[in-house]
């Protein structure tokens, strides 16, 4: 059974959420302190993360700056704040996601479901990350989620990682653009595919040295995308 925890100070609200997770099959827990939440949230043991920005004592921002050097859970940001700059500084941080209060508990399930499925497909069938993964002029360094192409760091947002990882991952496997979306978005393979071209094409501006001449993401015309087969 996947667990999940809930790092909240507001009860009425983490027990709804937690109500709403065990009901699809997930085991919770429940923490309302930051500091405290912080020292469970390292233990590893969980398949997810949901954070709360405004906490006693360590923020939700500290806790997922502070874990994301040291592991990487899948972690949604839980605030009733909307300025659009914390959205943008949880993201930075390497938060995989953002909800607002108040939400529709159920939108809630299907982003954490969604996010534990990427994690383990990006974990591939042997259930664990390699560390790295080296093409040509590319790195991926894992474990921080640090891309370098041609000896310099590329700013990649979440997203973006997560759809380099993923193909790197399957070189030479190609992908329809649904099926990214699915995989990558958790969303309906019927849904806007458009999203998906828009990060490839991001993706290619920051990586590739040409980008109308890739060489690490490929174009499968009429079938998808794939990453170069291994040189």
């Amino acid at each position: 059974m996947k667990k999940i925890l809930i790092v909240e100070d507001d009860i009425l609200a983490a027990e709804l959420e937690r109500d709403y997770l065990e009901a699809s099959d997930y085991e919770v827990e429940l923490c309302s302190d930051g500091d405290e939440g912080y020292k469970k949230a390292k233990s590893g043991d969980y398949d997810l993360l949901l954070l709360d920005i405004m906490l006693p004592g360590m923020s939700g921002f500290e806790i997922c700056r502070r874990i994301r050097r040291e592991q990487n859970v899948p972690i949604i940001m839980v605030t009733a704040k909307t300025e659009d700059v914390d959205m943008i500084r949880g993201l930075g941080l390497g938060a995989d996601d953002y909800i607002m209060k108040p939400f529709n508990p159920t939108e809630l399930v299907a982003r954490a479901k969604a996010h534990i499925r990427i994690h383990e497909i990006l974990l591939g069938e042997s259930g664990t990350e390699k560390q790295e993964i080296r093409y040509r002029d590319l790195v991926i360094s894992v474990p921080y989620r640090k891309v370098t192409v041609r000896g310099e760091e590329v700013n990649l947002k979440n997203r973006e990682y997560e759809l380099l990882y993923f193909l790197a991952s399957h070189q030479g496997m190609v992908f329809s653009r649904e099926a990214l979306l699915e995989r990558i978005w958790g969303q309906d393979p019927t849904g806007d595919t458009a999203t998906v071209m828009v990060h490839i094409g991001r993706i290619r501006e920051k990586i590739e040295e040409n980008p109308q001449k890739p060489e690490y993401i490929l174009t499968v015309w009429g079938a998808g995308y794939k990453f170069a087969d291994k040189p």
